[in-house]
C-alpha cells in the first residue's frame, strides 16, 4: 500500500540552529504511527512541519520533502488553508474556543462553508461528536459552555472539531498527557477506533501507550531518527542499541 504521507531528507531550522536532520520515513494509510523519544529531541517540531504549523514561527526554516498525497506541501504555491483541513491537529492542552459545545464543533465546519443547510450543520455537528465518543455525554448540553467539561471530555471535543471538517489525517502533540488516567484510556481507545477512517500521527512521552496503540513507531534523538520500525518488533527486538536503551529506561 502506498504511503500517505512521505517525508524525504528533511532538514529543519530555528534561524541558525538546526533542530532536525535528514529525516526520511513514509506514514501509511490509516495507521497509527508513534513518535517517541527524550524531551527536546526533535518530536514535535517534527509533528508540526506535516501541516506546516511552524510557518507561524517567523524564524523557522525548511528543507526538504513532505509529500502527501502525492503533492509536496512546501511546493509554492500550496493552499495552506486546505492543507490544514486535510491534516488536522490535536494540541496537548484541550484549547476549547470561549463559545457552546456545539459552537465549538460547528466553527470549523461554518467557516469552511462545507455545510448545506441547518440540518445538515447539526448532523455534521452531531457525526463529529459521536466520532468522537463524546456524544452520549453532551447531547444535552449542547448550548452550555465548554469550559464546563472535564478535562478529558475538553480533549475529545477539539479532536471532534478537527473531525468536524473531515481530515484525512490527524496530528495529536501528546494528546493525553495532561490528563487522568481513566481519561487517557478514552483518549487510546478513541485513537484506536479513528484508525478504520483516517491517517494518525501521536507524539507521546508515555512508552506504554506508543506499545498499546501504534502501529508503527519512529525515536527521535537529538533531531535524527535513530529507528522506524513496526511497533511490536521495536519493543521486542530493536534494531538499535540506543533504542534498546531508551526503552529499557537506560536513559530518557
Amino acid at each position: 500500500m502506498a504511503d500517505k504521507i512521505s517525508i524525504s531528507n528533511l532538514n529543519f531550522f530555528y534561524g541558525k540552529d538546526q533542530a532536525l536532520y535528514d529525516i526520511t520515513l513514509g506514514i501509511p494509510e490509516r495507521e497509527i504511527v508513534a513518535f517517541i523519544g527524550p524531551s527536546g529531541c526533535g518530536k514535535s517540531t517534527f509533528i508540526r512541519t506535516l501541516n506546516r504549523m511552524n510557518d507561524t514561527i517567523p524564524i523557522a526554516s525548511v528543507k526538504g520533502e513532505v509529500i502527501i498525497d502525492g503533492e509536496d506541501i512546501y511546493s509554492p504555491g500550496t493552499d495552506v488553508v486546505a492543507l490544514r483541513r486535510k491534516v488536522g491537529m490535536v494540541f496537548q492542552k484541550s484549547n476549547p474556543f470561549p463559545k457552546s459545545i456545539f459552537e465549538n464543533v460547528a466553527y470549523g465546519i461554518r467557516i469552511n462553508g462545507i455545510h448545506t443547510s441547518k440540518s445538515d450543520l447539526n448532523d455534521r455537528v452531531e457525526k463529529a461528536l459521536r466520532d468522537s465518543a463524546l456524544w452520549e455525554e453532551v447531547k444535552d448540553r449542547l448550548s452550555t459552555s465548554a469550559f464546563g467539561l472535564s478535562g478529558g471530555q475538553q480533549q475529545r471535543l477539539c479532536i471532534a472539531r478537527a473531525l468536524a471538517v473531515e481530515p484525512e489525517v490527524i496530528l495529536m502533540d501528546e494528546p493525553a498527557s495532561a490528563l487522568d488516567p481513566i481519561a487517557t484510556q478514552k483518549i487510546e481507545e478513541l485513537v484506536v477506533q479513528l484508525k478504520s477512517e483516517y491517517t494518525i500521527v501521536i507524539v507521546t512521552h508515555n512508552m506504554q501507550q506508543a506499545a498499546r496503540v501504534s502501529d508503527r513507531t519512529a525515536f527521535f534523538m537529538l533531531g535524527k531518527l535513530v529507528e522506524y520500525n513496526k511497533t511490536q518488533k521495536m519493543f521486542t527486538n530493536p534494531e538499535e542499541k540506543l533504542t534498546e536503551d531508551y526503552i529499557t529506561g537506560r536513559f530518557g
